[in-house]
């Protein structure tokens, strides 16, 4: 190096890329929750005559701008919007509905049978302010159903979802019903809502200052203390349904009632969605403290016709996964799945052995692991220990010798010896508790 020269060498520093605010991994211990969840819905489901139907993520804006309606929080602030290649305007979905009405007009579904009834389960996207069990990338469980006018359909979902929230042992379950009117009386509401929003003005928040001159119903579903304080005196929308409206509505409550499902009537539920009408619906519950929504939904009516279909019924709901997984996986532990089996072999021989049976093992249904490293029996057991193994089968040079492996039940510390021929028979029939290790003496 030439006098008078000094060398530096940068180093680059690795920056390690964290998930992105509002999103979230879904690590084992929890999926399992989450299978669960979705094992218990769809069996349900079917039961009730749903398919599953699966949709894209992505769909034009203006799917979504018709539906849910240009004025709602949703459209305005909430959407992922970008521009696609060709110059139109795409949309990460912000819920489910519209895209599945979208599928059942461009199939023609109501071609063979108006009546259909699907499920899709999947996430959605909204960047909303992060909080606790509120995710930019959420997921939800969702139940459609077409054609069929008679409210009682509004009451099998509800009836469906309070049954799949006992299934679930989701504890203080109380729907909440309300009847949104239709297009004939819902006007009149309207009239008489914003007629009492107009001497609020002063004590609204700068959302409710906005919506009652574009959507004044959005106005009793804030959450702001100021304005349910406020709104204490404000008109029902119950004493403004007309005659059709008010006998769907009591039909609900009174099919609920024959069902014992216990309800609540709430004035103030009007759901964040334009294209609901008459009933709607929210699960409540208390089992994350305070009295938290986990479903919701109800019937929209116009919405298959206002997207370019024929005029039809159509009723829903959703399920808030993530908030619901939270309450159903409140015990992680419980719900990490242990090997049944654990393998800790000792030499080359006996590892390449031990191999051959970890693959038969777990191709005929059994949760098996192994150490496929040269680790010391010490460990092995170890290790097996950590992973919660109900046995370890131990084999080496010494049992490879004699034609016998040891299995030791990991709870008991009770072992026995088996033989190496038929061994893939024996250790299934003792992994399902078929046959117990009987106590040995300990090395």
């Amino acid at each position: 190096m030439p006098k008078g020269k000094i060398e530096i060498k940068i180093f680059e520093r690795t920056v390690m890329i964290q998930l992105i605010r509002g999103f979230k991994d879904i690590l084992p211990g929890e999926t399992e929750c989450w299978q669960h969840i979705e094992k218990q819905a769809i069996a349900l489901f079917e039961a009730f005559g749903f398919k599953e139907i699966r949709i894209p993520v992505l769909e034009r804006t203006e799917l979504f701008a018709r539906s849910i309606g240009e004025n709602t929080d949703i459209v305005e602030k909430e959407m992922y919007t970008f521009a696609d290649r060709d110059g139109g305007l795409i949309t990460l979905r912000p819920e489910a509905t519209a895209t599945i009405v979208r599928a059942y007009i461009q199939h023609k579904l109501y071609a063979a049978d108006p009546v259909q009834k699907f499920f899709t389960i999947g996430p959605m996207f909204r960047r909303e302010r992060p909080q606790k069990g509120r995710y930019r990338q959420f997921y939800q469980i969702n139940a459609e159903v077409f054609g069929i006018a008679s409210a009682l359909i509004d009451a099998e979902l509800i009836f469906m979802l309070d049954a799949l929230l006992k299934r679930l042992d989701v504890a203080d379950v109380l729907p909440h019903i309300n009847s949104l009117g239709c297009p004939a009386c819902r006007p009149i509401f309207r009239n008489a809502l914003s007629a009492f929003l107009d001497g609020l003005a002063p004590r609204l928040c700068e959302d409710c200052q906005r919506r009652r001159d574009r959507n004044p119903l959005r106005v009793l579903d804030c959450k702001a203390t100021g304005c349910r304080e406020a709104l204490a005196g404000a008109p029902a929308i119950g004493d403004h349904l007309c005659a059709d409206c008010r006998s769907d509505f009591d039909l609900v409550q009174r099919c609920l009632g024959d069902l014992g499902v216990d309800f609540v009537v709430d004035s103030r539920l009007v759901r964040g969605l334009d294209y609901y009408v008459r009933t709607t619906f929210e699960i409540q519950t208390g089992a994350l403290g305070a009295q938290s929504a986990v479903a919701g939904g109800g019937r929209y009516d116009g919405l298959v016709q206002a997207l370019g279909g024929p005029a039809m019924p159509a009723t829903g709901f959703a399920i808030g996964f993530d908030r619901l997984a939270e309450i159903v996986g409140k015990n992680r532990a419980h719900w990490a799945l242990a090997p049944e089996l654990y393998l800790a072999a000792m030499g080359d021989a006996a590892r390449s052995l031990a191999f051959q049976w970890h693959c038969a093992l777990g191709l005929a249904g059994m949760r098996v692991d192994m150490d496929m490293d040269s680790h010391s029996l010490k460990a092995m057991l170890k290790r097996a220990d950590r992973l919660q193994a109900r046995h370890v089968v131990i084999i080496g040079d010494n049992e490879m010798a004699a034609g016998k492996a040891l299995v030791r039940d990991m709870r008991t510390k009770n072992q026995e010896t088996i033989p190496i021929e038929g061994i893939i028979d024996r250790l299934l029939a003792i992994a399902r508790s078929q046959l117990q290790p009987q106590p040995q003496p300990q090395p």
